[in-house]
């Protein structure tokens, strides 16, 4: 089981970060269930499980890139906040 090539170090939008982050959580429930499999070897499983800290890496770099994209992009409503007119009812 190979992990799958979506790291990339250019700013990427934001459907591709959704789809990247999803490709590399279905990766790690996979090698989950394949680390649970009694005919792996001693080697095949260090070797899964060291994969499986590099995808874990890499999930969260994609997730820090598309947490800083979500911080850094306006409203979508494009309505600015501004100071509202207060009366005093009396």
């Amino acid at each position: 089981m190979t992990q799958p090539d979506v790291f990339d170090h250019k700013v990427l939008d934001q459907k591709v970060l959704d789809q990247n982050i999803r490709e590399l959580q279905e990766w790690l429930r996979k090698a989950w269930q394949q680390l649970a499999d009694p005919s792996l070897t001693a080697f095949s499983r260090r070797e899964l499980r060291n994969q499986m800290k590099q995808c874990n890496a890499d999930l969260r770099v994609q997730l820090q890139a598309a947490s800083k994209q979500m911080l850094g992009q306006p409203a979508s409503s494009g309505k600015k906040f501004a100071r509202p007119e207060l009366r005093i009812l009396a």
